[in-house]
Order: structure tokens, then C-alpha cells, then sequence
């Protein structure tokens, strides 16, 4: 009830009456909550007479033989803002800081640190008394409380004691340790000719036994000085740190410090020789933390230490074949061929010996290594003329082996594309027939329906081995492979590309046509004997024949598509033809349509990678140059209370990037005043007895409100609560606490919002508030709504087309959002609705430019939460109509419901036309 702000005269009394001589220690704790919330003061401000009663009991708690006693009465002193209470028991502080338990000691510090900092009259001399105790002292618990004041209060004596036992600073428990890393940083960064004289403390302290210490040490070490050698200090206790530590949020952490660290030039270089060290960093089993560490990795090696770091990757992927398959497995298999595929591209030199270990992955079960492996084969063999054969020929040892259906098509392009000497060109049909079974497929099918053998496999049965069985009597029996045969039948494996047509996928045999042209048709240029050419050209149309009449038999589970039987009959009819221009478009233009792609992909990637280059370096002839002993106002900051550490150290680690404001930093300022600004939302009007607006600030998992609650009335409000409830996958940390308000009296209240997931949120509610002295209920008034905004939680993220179709394939949720727009560019519309959705386009510019009337488009943004958000956007305009806006739809999908219906309002809020979109 005094908390809401009720004023109890008559209970003072009676509890100092009877409470206050009990010595439970429950009851004293109780009694010192009770102290700290009640009024002290009369209504014009003096001090109430019971206060002394009080006052004496606090001098005898004070005196009390119990440590408890004491140092919890301490901790409460540091509570109370009245010097006239105080006065008294500065004798009693006093003789606490000499008592014989910690507990007490350092509470008696705390006490004295707050009271001077509030009151300096009260206790002038407390520094020097400080100094001196810490000199005498012995426990780490109370030396820190004490180099804790002396760090804000007398900067002099806390360096002065340093100073003394500088040597000893590793020996210091870490929590003092702590502090004095802070005490060197804010030391050093207002005079910087202190930086020699503590260094080597700082590096001495990157040995410390605490990972807390040895974090903050590497950090200061790194805003301390930019020498390579400290830069390799602080990067190699970083490195050490995420790999000692066990935790993969401090793991991280830590790495993202070391991605910082390599976005300023001069430190990349030092980096670059870390990269063994980084590697060991791939030991931990969180892919996340793998994917960050290739990704550095990838970004700092050399040709110094591409061969080593090639090895250890070499290493990687052998341990991953003989574990058991699960899910991350599958992907940091992928995470490692991707790296060693820029590997290769990257330094050519290497490409030799990674091939060999990359084929191998083609007969992995998973098919998203087993496809990265052949979109790198790929390029690779039209990059490196000189591995052609190598590659041909691991690609052919591999071939029957392969176990999905994707990734022996794409072999089959690439085998018919690049197999070019006669010897290659009938292995590869050798590998055909193989891997297809006995010809004519229709015929071998129906023998095997009706239990017949083929030669082939007569043959094998004829040499079965006889297996002795022992029957549940004791007697022997023996069971010939021809007995289980026809009990076998319907499971009996077929050859891989066989079973494929069984399943009707016919696709493959599309692709493995257009292969066996290709092959013929080269065939015929290389060698001069017609017979052979003849018979090879005979061979390749007799297996598409095979094939065409097995898709229209009716035995495959799925019925061949008109657009693969067009393709077979067109391959056939080029065999039999041979016409020229067809000839050159099979011989000569596939593979020119693979360089252009290449080329462009390359083209991208400079300009993406060109994109992201800093531009700290860019430096105009008009910036203004910036001294720091010059810059007084920065002093004044930096003595404060305020910690700069986290500013400091970014800037030390990027390099002081500018933000396009000509480097000064009342532009800055100006530019962060305006972006809060953007975020103020009022919640009641002006007229409203009550005024409140609120600060929304967004900071990743969590939403902080601010809100000003300013009474507009001459009356006291008592009881006055900011009450609020949330909408969506939002949830109020705790509840705000009541507040008392005086006439035109205001305060600010605070209140913590989690957020679980990427969902539109609403966040309402009311003010209530109770009148002193009127008879009527309590008096309500209804806030406006917060709507929250998804786009504060979405940021751009990129895949290839792979991922993306698989991503399309599992996300169930769909929204179909129609375009409603005043737009009438179709470029002007895909751009506007990039900047509203913070997606990102994965369509390449080329592919859309130009004017055609339509156009389709993949976007693909990330949540923070790690949700990811498809869409495919398609849209037309008539020619014929040069004002008529855009129509089409957007089809949205993502795994939660909740993304896509958010992003769908979010498209429909802003297609109307260009705006200006601010923050929450």
C-alpha cells in the first residue's frame, strides 16, 4: 500500500513500538525493505521525528555482533538519499571497514563508495581512506570493491596502486582483474602516453586463468594499439577461446569478434597467418559456428597456406564418411565441398588434388553435397583444360555408383559435353549400357516379370554359391540360390539408371539422349572408319528406341511426358539427319552457353564482393581531421560513468568507418536524433488528463518501451499504472510498477517485451489511476496500439537455386498476395518492393532485364530467429497500354503460418506506391 503511494501515519509508530526491537533476522530483513520504500519526510520536505528512533536502530545493527546483520544493513545505507539519517552512522561505516569477516568489509565499501559519490560532505576523506585499506587488505572480493571506487572516485591513487603491484596483477583473482582491464582502457584512452607504461599488463593478462578476463584483455589490447604483434595476441587468445570454451553462444560471440577484427586492412594481414590456428576451430560440432569459421577461413587464406588448409579440409571430409548420419552432417558435408570448391577456383594450383577427394562424394546419400560436387566439377572442367582426363575419368569410376537421380544427370551432360577421344567417348557408352541393364528394356522387363533369365543372368546363377542352413532338429540343409530367386522377384535390384525409368522418371532418359547425340555425333568427327562411327551411331539410337518404347509400354510406374518423347525423337532425328546448324548447336553452343554462365556468375560474385569492400580508406581532401588531444569534450565523456568500451573497440576493429555525414560528429548525432524520433508513438491525446507516448526500441529478441507518462492535471494521482497486454508471439517480461504522480509532475516507466518469432505484434493496453480524496472509482484511459514490425526482425539473406527449390518443396505455408498498385513499370514494382520487404533478389539483373510485358522473380529473406521467407513474385503489364499499373501476384512461403501471413500484410500495406518507411 506505500508503494501505490497510501500514506499510513499511525503504523510508523507502532511498528517502531514492536517490530523494531525483534531480533529475528527474517523480521529485520523485512523491516529494511519496509525503510527503504516508506516515506521520511514530511510534506514540506523535513525530516519526520520517528526518523531518529530508526536512525539509532540502524547504529546498533551497525554495531551488531552478527556479520549478516551488518553487512546487509550496509547494503541497505547505499539506498537511502537523505544525509541527515547518514550523518550519524558515518562513525559506525567507519569501524565496519576494520571488521574481522569479508562479508562485512566489503559491503562497509560499497557503503561509503555510494555516499560519497551522493554526499561528499559527509565522508571528504574517503579516497585516501580507501587507498590506505586496500593496501593492507588481503581479500579479492574487497580489493575489487575498492579498486572499484578508486576507479571512479580518485583515478590517481587507483593508478598509483596499480603502479605498486603491477607485477603481481596475474596473481589478482579475476574479478579484480576485471576492473583493472577497465581501469587501463579508460586510462590509456584519455592520455594515450600511458599506453607503455600498462601494455605488457595487458598482454601479461591474456594468460589469465579467467576466459572472462582474457576476452576483455584481447579487446582492450586491440583499441590499445594496432602493432601486428598485439593484433596476433589478441587474435590468438580469441581463437583460443572458442575453442576451449564449450558454450556455442560465447564461441559465437568471440568469432564475430574475429570477423571485426579482419574488416580493417592492416589487421587482415596479421589474420591471414591464423588461419591454421582458425581451422582448429572446426573441432566443434555446432554448424553455425563451422560455417562462420570456413567463412573466415575462406576470406583470409593465401597461396602461403592454401595447400595446408586444404589438407585439414581433406581431413574434414574423410571424418565425415564414417560417422552416423544425421542432419548436420549432411550439411556441413555440403558447408566443406562448397569451401573447397572457392578453393579450387580461388587457386587453381590445388585443383589436382581435390578433384579426386570431391568425386568420391558423387556416390554420397546425400544429394545436396553429391549436386555441389558436380555444379564445381563443372567449372572446374571448363576452366582447367589440363584436368580434363582426370576428371573424365574419376567421374566414369564413380558413375555406377551414384544414387540419386539428379546427380546422374547432370554426370551424363558432363560426360557427353567433355568426353572428346574416341577412347573416352565408348567408355562412357560402356558405363551407359551398364548402368541401363540388357536391351531392349521392354523385352528384359517382361522376361524378368515372368521369372525368364536372361544370358547375363544365368550366368550368374549358374555360379551361386550353396548355402549349408542348420534346421531346428540339428540336421543339416542345404539352399541353392536358384531355390530364393523367384521369391526375390518383386524386390530385385535393377540397374541404377533402369530403375529410375521403372519409377517414371523419364527426365533422365531426355537428358541421357541428348548425351548419346552428342557422343555419336563427335564420335563420327574423330574417328574415320565408317563402320565404327556406323555402328556407334546404330548403338546410341537403338538405347533411345529402347527407352521410348519401354516410357509408352506401360510396365514403369509412371507413364512417359510428351516433352521427353519430344526430345528423344528429336536426338534420333539429328543422328539420322545430321544437319549442320543442328550439329553446331549440339557440338558447339551448349558449352558456350556454360561459359557465358560462368562469366556472369563471376561478374556477380566481383560485383557483390565489390559491394562489400570498405569504404574506411575513401578518405575527401575536405574531411576534417580529427586530434585526439585536441578533442576536450571527448575527455568529459570518457571520465564519466558512461562505459565507451563496446564504441571503442568497434571503431578500433573496423577502422573508424564513416557514415556519409563528411565524418563530423554533430551530423551523427543529428542522424540518431531523427531515427529515434521516427520511433516515438503517442498513445493518448493532448486533451487526455493523463499523457503518455512511447519509445520503441527493437534490439533483436526483445522490445524495450519507454514511456513517458506526464499527469496533466493539479491533482495527485496515486496508483497510476501503465497496464499492458501483447498480441501475437510477444510476452511481457514483467509487469510495470505503480507510480505516484504529483500535479503536472511526470515520469518515464519502462517495460521489457520478448519476442519469440517472426509475427506482426500488437502491444496494447490503458492507464490507470486513482484521485486522492475523490469518491469515485479508478479512472481508465485507453492507449493507442502498438503495432510491431516484422521487417525489424528480417534482413536479406541469399541461396542457390537448389536450396531454394528444396526450401519451396518442404515450406507448407503459403500466401498468395494479389498486386494492387499504381505502379506502371514492372522494374519500378520489383524494386519497391525489395527496399519494403527487406528481401533479396536471387533472380540474376540479367536474366531481368530488358522489356517483355512480365517478369518473375525469387526473393528469399532470414529472420533473426533463423526462420526463412520465400517468395516468388510474377507480373505482367500490357504492351498495348503504356499507363496501365502492374497486376500479378506474389506467392509467399515459410514454415511458420505466422511469417507468411506477416509478410503478405506487410506486401499489402506498402504496394500501394513509394513511401518512405520508417522504424517500428
Amino acid at each position: 500500500m506505500i508503494a501505490s503511494g497510501e500514506r499510513l501515519p499511525g503504523l510508523l509508530m507502532t511498528i517502531i513500538r514492536f517490530v523494531l526491537p525483534l531480533q529475528d533476522h527474517m523480521i529485520k530483513k523485512l523491516l529494511l525493505i519496509f525503510w527503504e520504500i516508506v516515506p521520511k519526510t514530511t510534506q514540506d520536505g523535513k525530516l519526520m521525528q520517528e526518523m531518529i528512533l530508526v536512525c539509532d536502530s540502524y547504529r546498533k545493527d551497525l554495531q551488531h555482533p552478527n556479520e549478516f546483520l551488518r553487512g546487509s544493513t550496509l547494503r541497505f545505507l547505499c539506498k537511502l538519499k537523505e544525509p541527515e539519517l547518514l550523518e550519524p552512522l558515518m562513525p559506525a561505516i567507519r569501524v565496519c571497514l576494520e571488521h574481522r569477516h569479508s562479508y562485512v568489509r566489503r559491503n562497509a565499501i560499497l557503503a561509503i563508495f555510494t555516499i560519497y559519490r551522493n554526499f561528499e560532505f559527509l565522508i571528504p576523506d574517503a579516497p585516501e581512506l580507501i587507498a590506505n585499506f586496500l593496501e593492507g587488505e588481503q581479500d579479492m572480493s574487497c580489493k575489487r570493491n575498492a579498486f572499484l571506487m578508486l576507479l571512479h572516485a580518485d583515478q590517481e591513487r587507483a593508478l598509483s596502486y596499480l603502479a605498486s603491484c603491477l607485477d603481481q596483477v596475474t596473481s589478482f583473482g579475476d574479478i579484480l582483474q576485471l576492473v583493472i582491464v577497465e581501469l587501463i582502457y579508460k586510462v590509456c584512452h584519455a592520455n594515450p602516453s600511458e599506453r607503455s607504461r600498462f601494455i605488457r599488463c595487458i598482454y601479461n593478462l591474456l594468460n589469465s586463468t579467467s576466459p572472462a578476463v582474457r576476452y576483455e584483455a584481447a579487446g582492450t589490447l586491440v583499441t590499445l594499439s594496432s602493432a601486428p604483434t598485439a593484433i596476433k595476441a589478441a587474435a590468438s587468445c580469441y581463437i583460443e577461446l572458442i575453442v576451449k570454451e564449450s558454450d556455442n553462444n560465447v564461441k559465437l560471440i568471440v568469432l564475430d569478434r574475429l570477423i571485426a577484427l579482419k574488416e580493417h586492412p592492416t589487421h587482415e594481414r596479421v589474420l591471414q597467418d591464423l588461419v591454421m590456428d582458425i581451422l582448429r576451430v572446426l573441432a566443434s560440432p555446432d554448424l553455425e559456428v563451422r560455417k562462420k569459421t570456413l567463412n573466415l577461413a575462406m576470406e583470409l587464406v593465401s597461396s602461403r597456406n592454401i595447400e595446408e588448409m586444404v589438407l585439414v579440409l581433406k581431413k574434414e571430409v574423410a571424418k565425415t564418411h564414417n560417422v552416423v548420419e544425421h542432419e548436420d552432417t549432411g550439411k556441413y558435408r555440403q558447408l566443406l565441398v562448397r569451401t573447397l570448391h572457392t578453393c579450387c577456383i580461388k587457386f587453381p594450383d590445388v585443383a589436382a588434388t581435390v578433384i579426386p577427394v570431391l568425386i568420391d562424394f558423387l556416390s554420397d546419400t546425400n544429394e545436396l553435397a553429391a549436386t555441389d560436387v558436380l555444379v564445381f566439377v563443372r567449372e572446374a572442367i571448363q576452366k582447367f583444360e589440363t584436368l580434363r582426363p582426370l576428371i573424365i575419368e574419376r567421374l566414369l569410376d564413380a558413375f555406377p555408383m551414384i544414387k540419386s537421380v539428379t546427380v546422374h544427370r547432370a554426370a551424363l551432360w558432363i560426360l557427353g559435353e567433355y568426353a572428346s577421344s574416341p577412347e573416352d567417348i565408348q567408355s562412357v557408352m560402356n558405363q551407359v549400357r551398364q548402368t541401363l541393364g540388357e536391351i531392349p528394356l521392354v523385352d528384359d522387363e517382361l522376361r524378368r516379370a515372368t521369372g525368364d533369365k536372361g544370358e547375363e543372368d544365368v550366368a550368374q546363377l549358374q555360379q551361386a554359391p550353396v548355402q549349408k542352413l542348420v534346421t531346428s532338429d540339428g540336421t543339416y540343409a542345404t539352399q541353392s540360390a536358384f531355390n530364393t530367386t523367384s521369391l526375390s522377384k518383386k524386390g530385385e535390384a535393377r540397374p541404377p539408371l533402369r530403375q529410375y525409368l521403372m519409377d517414371g522418371d523419364f527426365f533422365i532418359g531426355g537428358a541421357l539422349g541428348t548425351t548419346l547425340a552428342k557422343l555419336a555425333l563427335r564420335y563420327g568427327a574423330l574417328v574415320a572408319d565408317p563402320k565404327k562411327h556406323n555402328r556407334f551411331c546404330a548403338e546410341a539410337m537403338f538405347v533411345m528406341a529402347s527407352i521410348l518404347h519401354l516410357g509408352k509400354s506401360g510396365l514403369p510406374a509412371k507413364a512417359m511426358t510428351n516433352d521427353d518423347a519430344d526430345r528423344l525423337y528429336l536426338c534420333l532425328r539429328v543422328l539420322s539427319d545430321k544437319s549442320p546448324v543442328i550439329v553446331n548447336i549440339f557440338n558447339e553452343n551448349c558449352r558456350k552457353a556454360l561459359s557465358v554462365m560462368l562469366s556472369a556468375k563471376a561478374e556477380e560474385e566481383a560485383t557483390s564482393q565489390k559491394a562489400k569492400e570498405k569504404p574506411g580508406s575513401l578518405i575527401h581532401a575536405d574531411d576534417p581531421i580529427s586530434f585526439l588531444q585536441l578533442s576536450s569534450t571527448r575527455g568529459g565523456e570518457l571520465g564519466g560513468s558512461e562505459n565507451v568500451f563496446e564504441l571503442s573497440l568497434n571503431q578500433a576493429v573496423v577502422g573508424g568507418r564513416r557514415d556519409g555525414m563528411g565524418g563530423s560528429g554533430l551530423g551523427t548525432g543529428e542522424l540518431s536524433i531523427t531515427s529515434k524520433l521516427n520511433k516515438v508513438t503517442q498513445l493518448t491525446g493532448f486533451s487526455d488528463p493523463v499523457y503518455a507516448e512511447a519509445y520503441v526500441h527493437v534490439n533483436q529478441y526483445d522490445i524495450v518501451l519507454d514511456v513517458l507518462v506526464v499527469n496533466q492535471t493539479g491533482d495527485t494521482l496515486q496508483n497510476c499504472t501503465l497496464e499492458l497486454a501483447t498480441l501475437g508471439d510477444l510476452k511481457l517480461v514483467e509487469k510495470p510498477q505503480p507510480v505516484v504522480l504529483a500535479p503536472r509532475d511526470f515520469c518515464n516507466i519502462k517495460a521489457n517485451v520478448k519476442v519469440a518469432s517472426t509475427e506482426n505484434g500488437i502491444i496494447f493496453g490503458n492507464i490507470v489511476y486513482d484521485v486522492s480524496g475523490a469518491a469515485a472509482d479508478r479512472n481508465v484511459v485507453v492507449l493507442n496500439d502498438i503495432h510491431i514490425d516484422i521487417m525489424d526482425y528480417i534482413v536479406p539473406a541469399s541461396c542457390n537455386d537448389t536450396e531454394f527449390r528444396q526450401m519451396w518443396a518442404e515450406f507448407e505455408w503459403e500466401n498468395k498476395v494479389s498486386v494492387n498498385t499504381n505502379l506502371t513499370d514492372l522494374h519500378e514494382y520489383l524494386r519497391h518492393l525489395i527496399n519494403s520487404t527487406n528481401m533479396k533478389c536471387l533472380t540474376p539483373e540479367k536474366a531481368l532485364s530488358g522489356q517483355c510485358g512480365f517478369m518473375a522473380a525469387n526473393m528469399y529473406a532470414r529472420s533473426i530467429f533463423g526462420e526463412d521467407a520465400l517468395a516468388n513474385l510474377s507480373i505482367e503489364k500490357p504492351f498495348n497500354k503504356p499507363d496501365a499499373p502492374v497486376t500479378g501476384h506474389i506467392r509467399i512461403r515459410a514454415k511458420s503460418q505466422g511469417m507468411a501471413l506477416s509478410l503478405g500484410d506487410k506486401i499489402n500495406m506498402t504496394q500501394k506506391g513509394p513511401q518512405k518507411t520508417s522504424g517500428a
